[in-house]
């Protein structure tokens, strides 16, 4: 387990270096040609480092731990805001910061080890199915969703790209990874989440884009892990865990409001 806290942390400080490098990227480019732009592309290799790194944490905790931490890049893009782009970090910003700060301690104390239960054979035709409606989601927006809209249709994907990893069973090699349908829906989870996740940076500020985007990714796949992969908290530390998701989350919205957030 402490590998995969270690792991879970390596993806916060990722995600979010990303998320100010990919907003910075998203305010010099427009529509497809945002993936050629430096920064963007820098925010996206530091997103591909901190979902590497979240695979692994997922092998040793349970989703709700592993989305929860991770939702606490809100606090590390707020800081890199301040220090790299001079936004201005408010008091109530700072306890926000300290409140995700002890939510993540307490979720990460309260998370019991990840199921050893298998998935149950219906999810993977699920998450297929799920897999082209967000894709048609995306095609329906692009041009003329609203922001929100399309940080919705970002946070169902990268959601079932969560749930896709968590999945995955049996996996010796690489090659037995190639072979699972999960798999291949992970990358498409994937692909989508970005292009709907740019695509809303374009049109708004990444704060309430990025709140969205996180409300979704920890609660989705939290309840999915807890009410079918069987996911669960360390005995008596129930109440703990919920307070501490609830509390982690409300900072997150504050930090995602905060002038200190780049704009994109």
């Amino acid at each position: 387990m402490t590998l995969a806290l270690l792991a879970a942390l390596v993806g916060t400080l990722g995600y979010g270096a990303g998320s100010v490098l990919q907003a910075a990227g998203a305010a010099k480019a427009t529509g497809p040609s945002v993936v050629f732009q430096p920064l963007y592309v820098v925010g996206l290799c530091c997103d591909s480092i901190a979902w590497l790194a979240s695979l692994v944490a997922l092998q040793g905790l349970p989703l709700f731990a592993v989305q929860a931490l991770l939702a606490g890049s809100l606090a590390v893009t707020v800081v890199l805001a301040r220090i790299f782009l001079a936004a201005r970090l408010g008091r109530r910003d700072a306890i926000a910061i300290g409140a995700v700060g002890l939510s993540l301690v307490v979720i990460a104390a309260a998370a019991g080890p990840e199921s050893a239960s298998i998935p149950p054979a219906w999810l993977t035709p699920v998450l297929l199915i799920s897999l082209a409606s967000t894709g048609v989601a995306l095609l329906a927006f692009y041009k003329v969703g609203r922001q929100m809209l399309l940080a919705v249709v970002a946070g169902l994907a990268f959601s079932g790209a969560a749930l896709g990893a968590r999945s995955l069973v049996g996996i010796d090699s690489p090659v037995q990874v190639l072979g699972q349908p999960a798999a291949w829906s992970i990358a498409g989870f994937g692909i989508i989440g970005v292009m709907a996740y740019a695509r809303s940076l374009e049109r708004g500020a990444v704060g309430p884009v990025t709140s969205v985007l996180w409300v979704i990714e920890v609660i989705l796949p939290g309840a999915v892990g807890v009410a079918v992969l069987g996911d669960g908290v360390r005995p008596g530390w129930a109440i703990p865990a919920f307070l501490g998701l609830v509390v982690g989350l409300a900072a997150c919205v504050v930090l995602a409001m905060s002038p200190a957030q780049p704009e994109a």
